[in-house]
């Protein structure tokens, strides 16, 4: 099969964990008898040095033209980076922003696994790290806050910023479709979060939900507001199936679900549109303080790239290759600089690549 894949490296350590997936796609190529053929555009603050814009339309065009994108890191230090002196619209993560928009990425699935080589490494308690989890956050991508309206300006002499919170019944109905979906494929379970106790959008949010989950009947599903998921997910992860909730309230709560799996660096991530085509990247930033010092981890951009294998090109043996490959490495007790424990190998981001890629 040819594949041909649009490959954003990004900021930061971007560049040297997409290149370790890139070296694994290669050897599921060689492997599977497969064609990977890689065009690399550029996004965020590389963009903005290159063309002035942290995204050119070009750029969306040939992404666009792509079967899938592999994308890296977006931005820098926003206290020390130049990029940060720029209006917001003119930064590096307005770019991640307008291709999402553009490529009509509504629905992000993050999946939050606890490895059980990596239990150690996990920050809660020995109890409850022992039962394990194995979630899947599905985040509205392109509605909401992060969308809506913004100003800032001067009412009545002081200084007022505003920031509009949108929703309609279709957006939402999308992506509560794609989860009780999601959900049908693994425990048949989808927790809605919202804030429903104070929000409009969050009601209009919960009656949609509902809606849709009477299509379901196999799906067990229940609501939960976001404070109080944002608790359970220290106290009990393992209750969790699909985690399905809005674009500002899956931005946190994926990264805090990135933090308990032992590193955000073993986080993958998918943004999909009504097709096939979609968006991987890895969950973490663009960690300016170790860039370029081939200490990254690179294994979330490596799943990532296996979660392109199984749901853009529906090679889910490859990708199951991958994922074997990832837990054998594990099992070996290599470990980047974030996981490494007492009795484990450190090696380097390209030497994790390396490894991973072997035993594929």
């Amino acid at each position: 099969m040819i594949c041909n894949i649009a490959v954003i490296k990004g900021d930061g350590i971007g560049p040297e964990v997409v290149s370790e997936a890139m070296k694994v796609l290669d050897a599921v190529a060689a492997k599977y008898g497969h064609t990977f053929n890689y065009e690399q555009l550029l996004m965020g603050g590389c963009s903005i040095d290159a063309h002035g814009v942290p995204l050119t339309d070009e750029a969306v065009a040939r992404a666009k033209a792509a079967d899938a994108v592999l994308l890296g890191s977006i931005g820098g230090n926003t206290s020390t980076s130049p990029w940060y002196k720029l209006p917001p619209n003119l930064r590096p993560e307005a770019g991640l922003l307008k291709i999402r928009k553009e490529l009509g990425l509504f629905a992000n699935l993050r999946p939050a696994l606890l490895y059980k080589e990596l239990k150690g490494a996990c920050p809660l308690k020995e109890e409850i790290a022992d039962k394990g989890f194995d979630m899947m956050i599905m985040r509205e991508l392109t509605g909401g806050l992060y969308f809506g309206d913004r100003e800032t300006k001067e009412i009545d002499g002081v200084m007022t910023a505003i920031d509009t919170l949108t929703y309609n019944e279709n957006e939402i109905r999308r992506i509560a479709i794609k989860g009780f979906d999601i959900a049908m494929k693994r425990r048949k379970k989808v927790t809605s979060v919202d804030k429903a106790n104070v929000l409009d959008s969050s009601r209009l949010w919960r009656k949609v939900v509902e809606e849709v989950a009477k299509d379901y009947p196999e799906v067990t599903y229940e609501h939960m507001l976001v404070d109080n998921c944002a608790m359970q997910l220290v106290k009990d992860p393992a209750q969790f199936d699909v985690v399905l909730t809005e674009n500002m309230f899956g931005d946190i709560l994926s990264d805090e679900a990135s933090m308990i799996t032992g590193s955000i660096g073993m986080l993958a991530s998918a943004s999909l549109n009504e097709t096939k085509f979609g968006m991987y990247e890895p969950s973490g930033g663009s960690a300016p303080d170790i860039a370029g010092q081939n200490k990254a981890n690179p294994i979330a951009t490596i799943l990532s790239a296996a979660m392109m294998l199984r749901y853009t090109f529906d090679m889910d043996k490859e990708a199951d290759a991958i994922e074997a490959a990832v837990q054998q490495v594990l099992v070996e007790n290599y470990r980047t600089c974030d996981i490494v424990s007492e009795g484990t190998q450190l090696v380097s981001c390209s030497e994790m690549g390396d490894l991973i890629a072997e035993r594929v």
